[in-house]
């Protein structure tokens, strides 16, 4: 019996497989170029950080593209917002985020700003995504989400408390690990690439292990690593 030919992803030596398994390493867990190196080395595959780091950086967005289409419409629609700063190269941003009533991170942004105009984008981003505007939206009593969504979502029910939209703000924890990891991001680009897709990686894995029995957190991984191979392998073709 003959193995399965392997699938590459155009002009590159490795398999699909394999790049999507460095990827996956890198995004789903707090590691680095060179620890995603070491795990493929010891595994018999032989590829240096700086490769592992340009995968990321090539297929990591279309990966969380194809992952962001396929969740489109399945949100609840109760949305939490909040936003935080982050410190690039002594320059002050904001990186806005939304989730839902779940948990499941809808969009981030980072801007440089923290006004009205941001507060719009952010949520002209959400409602184009989405496709629909949702039920209620949830902040903190920051005035630039009222008056962004007064104009954007004026039928919207807004509840602005800063203990209500604690999942927004528990959101931003993972982002936080990895920016000590990285030693702070390098540019405003790295950084936005890096929450646009750790954020659709991080949904397909998000199983809630504490309303689940083991057997059924074991079932719904399993499927959420074979979405990932189904998705990897797509692109590929």
């Amino acid at each position: 019996m003959t193995e399965a030919p392997h699938v590459h992803f155009r002009r590159h030596r490795f398999p699909a497989e394999i790049i999507a398994h460095a990827v996956w390493l890198y995004y789903r867990f707090p590691l680095s170029f060179r620890d995603v190196e070491d795990l493929l080395a010891e595994r018999g595959i032989n590829v240096s950080f700086q490769t592992v780091s340009e995968w990321a950086a090539k297929f990591g967005l279309k990966l969380a593209h194809q992952l962001r289409q396929r969740s489109r419409g399945h949100f609840a629609d109760k949305w939490q917002l909040d936003e935080m700063v982050v410190t690039i190269k002594g320059n002050r941003f904001w990186l806005w985020r939304a989730v839902d009533a779940n948990g499941y991170v809808l969009d981030a942004l980072l801007q440089s700003r923290r006004n009205k105009a941001a507060a719009l984008r952010l949520m002209r981003r959400l409602l184009k995504d989405q496709g629909a505007a949702p039920r209620v939206v949830v902040t903190d009593k920051l005035r630039s989400y009222s008056a962004a969504k007064s104009q954007l979502m004026p039928g919207v029910e807004h509840r602005s408390h800063k203990g209500l939209n604690n999942r927004a703000e528990n959101s931003h924890l993972a982002v936080r690990r990895r920016e000590r990891r990285m030693m702070r991001f390098k540019s405003a680009r790295q950084c936005q690439r890096f929450v646009s897709t750790h954020g659709q990686i991080a949904n397909l894995f998000l199983l809630h292990r504490k309303c689940l029995s083991a057997a059924d957190h074991r079932q719904l991984r399993t499927h959420a690593i074979s979405i990932w191979r189904e998705i990897a392998g797509s692109i590929a073709a």
